[in-house]
């Protein structure tokens, strides 16, 4: 009987422990079927405040009550913002900034401005993110690389044969048109040039279906799982993102965490990623640019290898244990001790 008391009572303090956890609330407009960089930072941030907060994941705030919210997207977030910002003015609500928000829709967009406005804190996913903001916005803004957990790399690659890949959905913010045409300039012997991503744009992927019948050594592969994704990735000798406009590129984070170089669009959120000594930038839209820098790479071995040791400098960044303890942090000093 003793015994049984003492379990009922571990089982009730259990309960109330649960129970006393805060309740976040992380609103993603990219859900898991979109599969997309906005959806992968939505998961990951829900697997580390997990263990410290109860963890709602929703496509639009709907009204539930909760201790904080965090949003991603200026814009596509800006209704469930304001409503929360309306209904609970004195709870936190985290903004994270994406790509387009950053280097587009925060300079001419009035709902993407009023976000930031409601926002109680802004979080940049790259250092040079900070710059886009007006100065009203960099006093509550924070700066959180993002994460992968790394991957051992491939040490020896078959002879003869090179995988290149670019990883991301067909848009034009992506310019997936710059590995397309660079795939018919290239001039390495053994190259596979590989696309994966779904087409968000139809007219996109009928030039990458027109581009494969045209070209032996490119492929479009669509979409892939990630898990998948990354193991492609990771047996690669070299990953291309060639965006117009990039807040912090999960694929970065990914290829530098498996030691595969990568080649990028030289761009202020990549240069933010990568560094500004880096040396695999080609400008943004060139195309033989682009298959210079790839017959470059893949002929020259002390390029490679200090394309890698560049990318390796850079790992630390995007450890997990450091974006979660950031991500904790932030939180923490944020959300209310009480209801």
């Amino acid at each position: 009987m003793v015994a049984s008391g003492i379990l009922i009572v571990a089982l009730k303090m259990r309960g109330e422990a649960v129970l006393a956890k805060r309740h976040v609330v992380i609103i993603s407009p990219a859900m898991a079927k979109a599969n997309n960089g906005n959806w992968q930072t939505a998961r990951r941030w829900a697997r580390f405040l997990g263990e410290r907060y109860r963890v709602t994941l929703l496509e639009r705030w709907n009204g539930i009550a909760c201790d904080a919210v965090i949003a991603l997207h200026a814009r596509r977030s800006a209704s469930s913002i304001a409503s929360f910002a309306a209904a609970f003015p004195e709870r936190p609500c985290i903004l994270v900034l994406t790509g387009t928000d950053l280097y587009r829709d925060i300079h001419a967009d009035a709902e993407a401005q009023r976000s930031l406005q409601f926002a109680t804190r802004l979080v940049v996913l790259q250092e040079a993110g900070l710059q886009e903001l007006p100065e009203e916005g960099r006093a509550k803004a924070r700066v959180i690389y993002q994460s992968a957990p790394a991957l051992a790399p491939v040490v020896c690659h078959e002879p003869g044969d090179a995988e290149v890949v670019m990883i991301g959905h067909l848009r034009d913010e992506k310019d997936p048109l710059v590995f397309m045409h660079a795939a018919a300039m290239v001039k390495a012997p053994g190259l596979r040039m590989t696309h994966i991503g779904g087409a968000l744009d139809p007219a996109l992927g009928e030039q990458a279906m027109a581009t494969q019948q045209a070209v032996p050594h490119y492929r479009w592969l669509g979409s892939l799982p990630h898990d998948a994704t990354r193991e492609r990735l990771r047996r690669s000798r070299l990953m291309v993102i060639a965006s117009k406009i990039e807040g912090g590129a999960n694929v970065i984070i990914e290829a530098v965490t498996s030691v595969v170089p990568v080649l990028a669009s030289d761009i202020p959120g990549n240069r933010g990623m990568l560094g500004a000594d880096y040396a695999g930038y080609f400008p943004v839209g060139d195309s033989k640019a682009l298959a210079a820098l790839i017959d470059k790479a893949l002929a020259d071995s002390a390029f490679h290898a200090l394309l890698q040791d560049q990318c390796k400098a850079r790992a630390a960044l995007f450890a997990p244990e450091r974006e979660q303890a950031a991500v904790l942090q932030l939180l923490d000093n944020l959300a209310p001790k009480t209801r």
